[in-house]
């Protein structure tokens, strides 16, 4: 097993029991720490996979926190491979003490960051740019609820909706970690997160889908480790039947209902699940960025070969950069880091959700 280092040039290894006051620090810079936020609490709560928290030797008065792994899943599934980072907005000049860790991070290989506020990544990247080294992006929408409505229950809500039409008399149940394969197998980035966390999130957290009378599993939705729900995804012989709505609106009233703010990952151009989630209630938050980081070796060998480059990368706007055609439709461009940002889009929703 890989060791886990104690503290690090600029940062510490959290105690456990020094995380609720840290939730309630981030708690003042809601919305924008809401990602970190959840995770905290779902760690705490569920303890769905193993995480390690780290803040600086001076916090709170600089405050930066880390944790590690980022995601579940990197080519050499090592621990310090990938992260997760929050700073408030207004304090971001202390965002220098990240690139200076040396010991937790690695920065001559690739490094893999999950969804971040993209005010904190942007000031990453200029600092990261200095040194030569590139970052490759996917953009994303946080949409958000945070003040659901208190009324019907979860099973309530769903029941009076008539929006939704059961044909075949579908049902709506808990997923069972036999699903898990199933569901990692369609998940567009399953190469940032492993089988063994679906299955993990299907006994702890609230995931279910919509099965039809002979079984079939027609639709699902998740809620992932560190909060969001994600994963919606209805086959295509199920479709324009209103099964995402109701698994939306199902997930948010279960999510809020077990103490979590309820919120998702949209692409900037599906005005279809910006439509979806407005109805319920849900606001845009900010901009979030998920990244590889690819140091100033890597960067110069991408540009040798005459390419390696995406859109945002160019600093084009994420409209531009990303036109929601589908991983398979846009060019792929093969990393050394062996992971391509283009397909690591299985947290955002995607889904053709107009059909309620």
């Amino acid at each position: 097993m890989e060791e886990v280092l104690p503290e690090g040039k600029h940062f510490r290894l959290v105690n456990e029991s020094e995380l609720p006051e840290i939730i309630d620090f981030l708690g003042n810079y809601l919305p924008d720490s809401i990602k970190f936020h959840q995770t905290l609490k779902t760690f705490l709560k569920d303890r769905v996979w193993e995480f390690y928290f780290y803040v600086t030797k001076t916090w709170p008065e600089q405050a930066v926190i880390l944790h590690f792994p980022g995601m579940t899943k990197t080519p050499n599934n090592k621990l310090y491979e990938s992260f997760s980072v929050f700073c408030p907005c207004d304090q971001l000049d202390n965002m220098y003490l990240l690139l200076e860790e040396e010991v937790l991070i690695d920065w001559t290989q690739p490094i893999f960051l999950n969804f971040t506020h993209s005010q904190i990544v942007e000031k990453l990247e200029e600092m990261y740019n200095e040194r030569g080294g590139i970052m490759e992006k996917l953009y994303g929408d946080i949409y958000g609820l945070m003040k659901p409505e208190q009324g019907l229950t979860a099973e309530e809500d769903v029941a009076a909706d008539t929006r939704v039409v059961y044909t075949d008399e579908a049902v709506l149940s808990q997923l069972s970690p036999s699903h898990a394969k199933t569901i990692h197998d369609l998940y567009p980035a399953n190469n940032m997160e492993c089988v063994q966390v679906f299955e993990r999130l299907i006994e702890k957290l609230p995931c279910y889908g919509i099965f039809s009378t002979s079984g079939d599993l027609a639709a699902w939705m998740v809620q992932s480790y560190y909060g969001a729900m994600f994963s919606m995804q209805t086959r295509p012989e199920y479709r324009r039947k209103g099964y995402g709505l109701v698994l939306a609106k199902y997930l948010t009233k279960l999510v809020t209902e077990r103490g979590y703010i309820p919120f998702v990952v949209i692409r900037p151009e599906n005005d279809a699940s910006k439509g979806l989630y407005t109805k319920l209630g849900f606001k845009k938050y900010f901009q979030t960025v998920r990244a590889v980081l690819k140091p100033s070796e890597m960067a110069a060998a991408n540009d040798a070969q005459g390419g390696g480059t995406t859109a945002t990368q160019r600093n084009q706007p994420p409209e531009q950069a990303d036109s929601g055609t589908g991983p398979q439709e846009r060019p792929q461009h093969t990393l050394d880091s062996q992971i391509d940002i283009n397909n690591v889009n299985g947290d955002i929703q995607k889904e053709d959700t107009t059909d309620d």
